[in-house]
């Protein structure tokens, strides 16, 4: 590892193993990146796909309504960070807050483990708009809700113009 600093994350979106996005996490040379596990929020939120590139986002703000989110927990280092900050748009889009995540494991153990992590989430959005929209526990761009990921590389406009 480069760095001394070790960051807990909680992934619920594009950046998963199996998704569009997690060649971030599994290229080297973005930094350093171990899987730890899978778990879920203890509080709910939630979980939206918005904007014409179909992007997963928690609204933090929401806490109590939505669902409790299945994710992974991922350790990483400053590298790595600074690279999924950058992905993330943190700080101009999104925000890092703090969540407890119950860890997936063994069912007999009881309470399940429970750990902190960093997560994104939207940093602000309109309410009124966003809280209408579908809430999911677990995301997969391939998904039921029929809305795959689109890349930036794809034409969509401009990513805070599309959660005003």
């Amino acid at each position: 590892m480069e760095s001394d600093n070790v960051h807990r994350l909680f992934i619920y979106g594009t950046l998963k193993r199996g998704q569009p996005n997690h060649f971030l996490l599994a290229d080297r040379t973005n930094g350093w990146a171990t899987f730890i596990g899978c778990g879920c929020t203890r509080t709910k939120y939630p979980l939206i796909i918005s904007t014409n590139a179909n992007i997963p986002s928690v609204l933090i703000k929401e806490e109590g309504i939505g669902h409790h989110i299945q994710g992974e927990i991922w350790d990483v280092d400053d590298k790595m960070r600074a690279t999924l900050d950058e992905f993330e748009g943190y700080p101009d889009y999104y925000d890092i807050a703090h969540t407890a995540v119950a860890v997936e494991g063994n069912q007999s153990e009881s309470p399940r483990k429970e750990i902190i992590c960093l997560m994104y989430a939207i940093r602000s959005y309109n309410r009124h708009h966003l809280l209408k929209l579908p809430f999911h526990s677990n995301y997969d761009s391939n998904g039921e809700h029929g809305l795959p990921y689109i890349s930036e590389n794809d034409d969509y406009p401009d990513f805070n113009e599309a959660v005003s």
